[in-house]
């Protein structure tokens, strides 16, 4: 026993040699709010934040003002739990800690099949906005290309799945922030458009020229902007030092929603919002008066850039989900395998499978329909954010402060916080349902989930009948 601190000495030895040669693949959190950034900045927003201005008019700054007050309640209510448990599986683990084996078993699988469906459109929309550069290549072939890159970029582990997503989050925060500083420019007449613009068109003359209604009605769309977050609570297993996950996450959330107002800000100044649409970018239309050179290319790469990036997330996070599922006994037990780089490869294939068969389903479905299902996806993704703060109330109370250990993050304000938030995301789906489509989208995910809850009993009967 006398040589045991000599044997204790290299093992440390060994473990930081084995660090320095890069085979540890625990990430810092400044990568992780990198990745938690390019997972959740994707075209729905350079894309889809048109329709948004065209239901709320001005009055969207106060929606992405809201959404940013949401996203931030709930992963302050992520956090807290996560750096007082140690579990895997972040959110669906902390649900069946609160209420039960059935809500983790809930949680998960909405969160998975949101996933896929999300992945989905993604994909749809990788193979359009690629089509403007190669409009004879088929959508088909197009989105099997995208899909296999996708699937080959979650094979290379972590450390290089960390890697690229961050240089995708550069590229993102690189369009918002140039064009920011470009709208400056404007805002100080160093920059004017090549045709005269009216003033009148610009200023903004009422905040809420659709009504409060407009303004509601938008509001899901502008929460779905923020769906990804939870991405951040899933990886946050992968830092280095766990207790950083709030730092991680709270710093993604205030970086994207100052972006994010600052952006949709300076569009409706250098445009009116009258002009704005869903069928192009928002900014787009603002900087197309400025007549810029090559700028239809310059933002088709982007939207590539944001959907792809957004796809490879979601991937990622579904197939950490489906692991958790699987090693918690609502998912076979096969699924529960990581290769020596921490590649869950026969979840991912499971994964690839069922985003082929999504694929056809596009095909096959009229575009109509598959909408309203991308529109149930994402309202799965925000009643997620239900469980998470419900969870939060109920397993705060579990929680005891270690006085040796470093002081624990704590959420401002809980109890009555998480219950605000939870009382915000249900006023925004009640807003969903005043409109055709999102009312058949709610309608839709609540059919989805009652699904998930009866097979809820049937893969628990099987696992009861197995045991026995």
């Amino acid at each position: 026993m006398r040589n045991e601190h000599i044997v204790q000495q290299t093992v440390q030895r060994a473990q930081e040699k084995k660090a320095n040669k890069g085979d540890d693949h625990r990430l810092h959190w400044w990568q992780l709010t990198l990745i938690g950034i390019g997972s959740i900045i994707g075209a729905g927003f350079f894309l889809g934040s048109g329709l948004s201005i065209e239901r709320a008019g001005p009055s969207v700054l106060l929606d992405y003002l809201i959404a940013g007050i949401i996203a931030f309640l709930v992963f302050s209510a992520l956090a807290e739990m996560s750096v007082h448990d140690n579990e895997t599986g972040s959110f669906r683990k902390y649900a069946q800690m609160a209420f039960g084996h059935s809500m983790g078993f809930m949680s998960g699988w909405m969160y998975w099949v949101s996933g896929l469906l999300i992945m989905a459109s993604e994909i749809t929309a990788l193979g359009l906005f690629t089509q403007y550069w190669f409009p004879s290549a088929p959508l088909w072939l197009l989105m099997i290309l995208y899909t296999a890159l996708g699937i080959g970029i979650n094979l290379l582990g972590v450390n290089n799945f960390s890697t690229l997503e961050s240089l995708f989050a550069v590229v993102k925060l690189a369009t918002l922030i140039g064009f920011i500083g470009f709208s400056l420019l404007f805002l100080f007449d160093v920059v004017a458009p090549a045709s005269s613009v009216q003033t009148e068109t610009v200023k903004i003359s009422s905040l809420f020229p659709n009504g409060l209604m407009g303004t509601w009605s938008a509001m899901i769309f502008v929460l779905f902007s923020f769906g990804g977050i939870a991405v951040v609570g899933l990886m946050s297993s992968e830092l280095k030092h766990k207790d950083e996950t709030p730092k991680a996450g709270l710093a993604t959330v205030v970086i994207l929603t100052v972006l994010y107002l600052l952006s949709i800000f300076f569009i409706l100044y250098m445009v009116s919002w009258t002009v704005i649409s869903e069928e192009e970018s928002p900014f787009v239309t603002a900087l197309s008066q400025f007549q810029l050179p090559f700028i239809g290319s310059i933002f088709t790469i982007i939207l590539i850039t944001a959907a792809f990036s957004t796809m490879v997330g979601a991937l990622f996070s579904i197939t950490k989900v489906l692991v958790s599922l699987s090693h918690a006994g609502d998912a076979p037990k096969l699924l529960d395998h990581h290769t020596k780089k921490g590649v869950a490869t026969r979840a991912l294939a499971l994964n690839a499978i069922a985003l082929g068969i999504m694929i056809v389903v596009s095909y096959v479905l009229p575009d109509k329909v598959y909408e309203y299902l991308t529109t149930a996806a994402g309202i799965m993704l925000i009643l997620n954010w239900v469980v998470i703060l419900s969870s939060q109330i109920k397993n705060r109370r579990h929680y005891i402060e270690t006085p040796t250990k470093k002081r624990y993050f704590k959420m401002i304000g809980a109890p009555f916080t998480s219950i605000l938030g939870i009382v915000l995301i249900f006023i925004v789906i009640a807003g969903a349902a005043f409109q055709e489509s999102e009312r058949i989208g709610l309608f839709i995910s609540i059919g989805i989930m009652a699904i998930i809850f009866i097979s809820y009993f049937f893969v628990r009967r099987k696992t009861q009948s197995t045991r026995e």
